[in-house]
């Protein structure tokens, strides 16, 4: 059975990649499986029936048989262990990929994805300047601990891996907040993961989406 997973049906990243679909699409090109997706307006993301998938309302999700998933971290776990290209055969060299999945996730996004939010939410609020700078030194200081890390390495621990996959789709939210530039390490390693074939043509599918939203919102104004 082809799996399905979800996403926008008019993504507020307007097409740059950012949603978090894009790391499960990703994931999907990277190891060859051909996948359907089905797009969900917001007032879908809320009702029962996607609920019943997602119980925070949210995208993705991924739907193989009778295999129900959320959460890209648990979908991109999964995939790695199904098809045996994302993550290493080698046990430790494996575990360390998972490592650097939760590293991603758990370590370098929450800063970032908080300062892209307050960007939006919060700019206007008297505390805005105060508090970015403090949010803004904490991004700084993970990013310097990981560029420490990966030094002259083009990956984060020998082949490119489903940490490595899970990182750049964090930097790449820290990009289009002026942050990587400062760290042309990173600037660099970001670039080599957007090189990657499936990277672009995960990119390419999920832009489609947001460009076809466009053209029915243009078609009744």
């Amino acid at each position: 059975m082809i799996p399905t997973i979800t996403a926008f049906e008019s993504s507020p990243d307007r097409g740059r990649g950012l949603a978090r679909d894009m790391r499960v699409r990703w994931a999907l090109e990277e190891v060859g499986q051909p996948y359907d997706v089905r797009l969900l307006s917001f007032a879908e993301l809320k009702q029962p029936a996607h609920r019943k998938l997602q119980p925070f309302g949210q995208i993705p999700t991924y739907e193989e048989d009778d295999l129900v998933l959320f959460e890209s971290g648990a979908i991109l776990l999964h995939l790695g262990e199904r098809h045996g290209v994302l993550l290493p055969k080698d046990a430790n060299a494996r575990l360390r990929a998972i490592s650097w999945m939760f590293a991603a996730l758990n370590t370098i996004e929450p800063p970032v994805f908080e300062r892209s939010m307050m960007q939006v939410l919060e700019r206007k609020e008297p505390w805005f300047e105060a508090r970015s700078a403090m949010v803004d030194q904490r991004v700084r200081q993970r990013f310097g601990e990981l560029v420490q890390h990966l030094g002259d390495a083009d990956w984060l621990d020998g082949e490119f891996s489903a940490g490595d996959l899970m990182m750049v789709t964090v930097l790449m939210r820290a990009d289009a907040l002026g942050f990587v530039e400062e760290f042309p390490a990173l600037a660099a390693y970001l670039a080599r993961g957007k090189a990657r074939p499936a990277f672009q043509r995960a990119f390419e599918a999920q832009a489609s989406v947001f460009q076809l939203a466009q053209a029915r919102e243009n078609a009744t104004t």
